[in-house]
């Protein structure tokens, strides 16, 4: 008897598992099943197993696991860490590609004088706001009286 599924088969098979078949499917599916009885056992071993799974549920910790998480060292200097090399790559992917815009629009013969000065000014104006801004949240954050509060 040839244990091999086609490709067909397997799709049916695998919608039955996950409960999407049509009602021409599922007829199908039960003349499939009619043929092959070693295939039933197996298909219904693997329902068996998918139910099971589907019924567990993982023990969540205490909260108190997760507070003593985040106040240990390691924990927060690893994500400060990563929070500063993700923002650090960003800030020079964003540089460049402005350096290389800018540049590009300097070089523009077409562009007026008057709006590549315009241009300039916004672009530098808004990078001193974004530092001033970025310089304000440092500082207050050295000083925020609620930074250790949790929730």
């Amino acid at each position: 008897m040839n244990h091999e599924l086609t490709e067909q088969e397997s799709m049916l098979l695998g919608k039955a598992l996950e409960g999407v078949l049509g009602e021409g499917e599922r007829r199908e599916l039960e003349a499939l099943l009619e043929r092959r009885p070693e295939l039933r056992k197996e298909f219904q071993s693997l329902k068996d197993v998918r139910e099971a799974t589907m019924a567990m549920n993982f023990k969540k910790p205490p909260e108190e696991t997760w507070d003593r998480y985040w106040a240990g060292v390691y924990a927060r200097l690893e994500r400060g860490i990563a929070w500063l090399l993700i923002s650090l790559g960003a800030a020079l992917v964003i540089a460049f590609a402005a350096y290389h815009a800018v540049l590009a629009f300097i070089e523009d013969t077409s562009s007026p004088l008057l709006l590549k000065i315009a241009i300039a000014g916004l672009v530098l104006g808004g990078a001193i706001l974004l530092v001033s801004v970025i310089r304000e949240k440092l500082v207050l954050r050295k000083t925020d009286k609620y930074r250790e509060v949790i929730r």
